[in-house]
């Protein structure tokens, strides 16, 4: 009996460090690629947004004290509102890792490894990585603004409550997303046959993913006792899980206002409701799939007539961009990871159309806020079909890819450019197209889409700069880019640039001469990209399949 335990024990742990390592599918990586070193790059990501929270706080903590309440509610909704977004998403990008596949049960049937082993294996690597999360996300602020949220009283002892009453909410909100989503997934998969459950399962893994990250932007700012006691604010409260957790930390912390009282009571029954139904869904449909998987297949193709596709001009190019689309439609994976970059560009550009709405061109007549929408919506889609292109969908079938590359590498690289714009900037750019002529056509707005389709191709042209491929084919290196460098940078750097392009834009394009030479600018810088990415696909004799980091010895030649 003790054996038995022992062993069941060590298979926990090793299936758990199995499982917590394949948040990222390890039959993607390169052959070097270590997995532990893409987690240290996003735990140092997540901290130092952390550090930079925890500044504030700081500078307030040494200067000015307690905070009023008013700013003290605020600040603890934005904590608390951030966390559960960010473990929310997470949990969304790992929904494939909640059910064991093919390889995990035909590798561990034979073996005496039992189903309930295996199931809390997965679920506990779920939760591990959501409470990292949780971690690195207020190392830093659960520190300090915690001492900015004492209940007011002197003493110590209040003081000090304050840090349980904010970790403990801070946790209790990801147990809340993290069940809330399982139960979602586990429902799903109870109620619908296995076929239909694998096609349903990304476009409602997609939904909620963008429906987190707009509630999250959208989310009104109702952190004030009038705004908390309005009779017309009351079923709205009653959607907003942030506002319920914010309602359990000041009963936690012991400065409960009257207006909280409801709120933490729906905490509590929403955090009990999301655990049993997760618990309840999950088992019952875990030990109802498990045979499932083995006897049936994977997301069958449908069948349907290819008389329909269009010819782009070559067989190469047919073939690139007609393989993008199809991974693109049919790789729950590909589609995840497109949907996080869509979903931030079709939240930012809701939130700037809801609240600049009004701030408009008087010259021309168009808003400002839809054109630095607009831009951000094609520049948030091309950075995402950049990313997803350098994750192979197959790695092991890529050598069909390899012994067929028969043409210079300078025509794969012509054949990615023409699909990226097919299915990055041709999309957007008819979508932006018809909104814009349909509600206020003049020619500004034809000048607009001609800056917008040159600026799309522009990103396409940098894009390639270092993707020297074929989309979904080249292993994937983790660790290889500063993510929590490039992450800020870009992202501040990002919203200055085409804030400022934009205004600029609004203000030229009543300017025909000013118009012309702004084109011509952009002509002229796209010419000269093309050309480097040209000679580099020139220069270079075969097509990358296997990513590789930079070798640490580099030989002299002395001989």
């Amino acid at each position: 009996m003790r054996k038995g335990l022992v062993l069941r024990r060590l298979q926990f742990r090793v299936l758990y460090h199995v499982f917590l390592l394949r948040v990222f599918d390890l039959e993607l990586m390169s052959a070097n690629g270590d997995p532990t070193r893409l987690l240290g790059q996003f735990a140092v990501m997540f901290s130092s947004v952390s550090f930079l929270f925890s500044l504030p706080g700081l500078l307030y903590l040494t200067g000015r004290g307690r905070l009023a309440a008013d700013y003290g509610w605020t600040a603890e909704h934005f904590f608390i509102a951030t966390t559960l977004t960010a473990v929310g998403m997470i949990t969304v990008l790992n929904w494939d890792s909640v059910f064991p596949d093919r390889r995990d049960v035909l590798v561990l049937g034979p073996l005496p490894v039992r189903a309930s082993t295996l199931f809390l294996a997965k679920i506990s690597a779920l939760f591990a990585a959501s409470g990292l999360v949780v971690v690195g996300l207020n190392i830093f602020s659960g520190l300090v603004w915690p001492l900015l949220f004492s209940s007011g009283r002197e003493g110590a002892l209040d003081l000090m409550r304050a840090w349980p009453a904010y970790w403990i909410t801070v946790f209790a909100a990801a147990g809340f997303v993290v069940c809330t989503v399982l139960a979602v997934q586990g429902i799903a998969a109870n109620l619908l046959p296995r076929q239909y459950f694998l096609r349903l399962s990304a476009f409602l893994q997609a939904g909620v993913f963008c429906a987190l990250l707009s509630l999250y932007i959208l989310e009104p700012h109702l952190e004030s006792p009038g705004a908390l006691t309005a009779p017309g604010n009351q079923r709205l409260l009653a959607w907003l899980p942030s506002y319920w957790f914010l309602g359990m930390f000041q009963q936690l912390n012991g400065s409960m206002h009257p207006a909280f009282e409801p709120l933490a009571r729906r905490a509590w029954i929403a955090l009990g409701t999301s655990v049993l139904g997760a618990a309840a869904a999950l088992l019952l449909s875990y030990f109802r799939m498990m045979p499932k998987i083995v006897e049936q297949p994977e997301i069958l193709p449908g069948a349907w007539n290819n008389s329909w596709l269009p010819n782009f001009g070559n067989s190469l190019r047919d073939a690139i961009t007609f393989f993008s689309l199809r991974t693109l439609l049919r790789s729950r994976q590909h589609r995840m990871i497109l949907s996080f970059f869509s979903g931030i560009g079709l939240a930012i550009v809701v939130g700037y159309v809801t609240i600049f709405g009004g701030l408009g061109s008087v010259r021309t007549g168009i808003s400002i806020a839809l054109l630095i929408a607009s831009i951000l919506m094609l520049v948030f889609v091309i950075l995402g079909i950049r990313v997803v292109a350098a994750i192979p969908i197959s790695l092991s079938a890529n050598w069909i890819i390899r012994v067929t590359q028969v043409r210079p590498s300078g025509a794969y690289r012509e054949a990615v450019r023409f699909s990226w714009i097919a299915l990055g900037v041709a999309p957007i750019w008819l979508l932006v197209a018809g909104l814009l002529l349909t509600t206020s056509p003049s020619w500004q707005v034809f000048g607009h889409l001609v800056v917008l389709f040159v600026l799309g191709t522009l990103l396409v042209e940098l894009c390639l700069l270092s993707f020297p491929k074929i989309p979904f084919t080249c292993s994937y290196l983790p660790g290889k880019a500063n993510i929590h460098i490039a992450f800020w940078s870009g992202l501040v750097l990002l919203f200055q640039l085409v804030s400022t392009g934009a205004r600029f834009e609004s203000r030229v394009l009543n300017r025909p001469l000013n118009y012309g030479l702004m084109i011509l600018l952009l002509a002229i810088s796209l010419a000269g990209l093309r050309s480097l990415t040209s000679a580099r696909a020139r220069r270079g004799a075969e097509v990358v399949f296997e990513e590789e980091y930079p070798v640490d010895l580099v030989s002299l030649n002395l001989s």
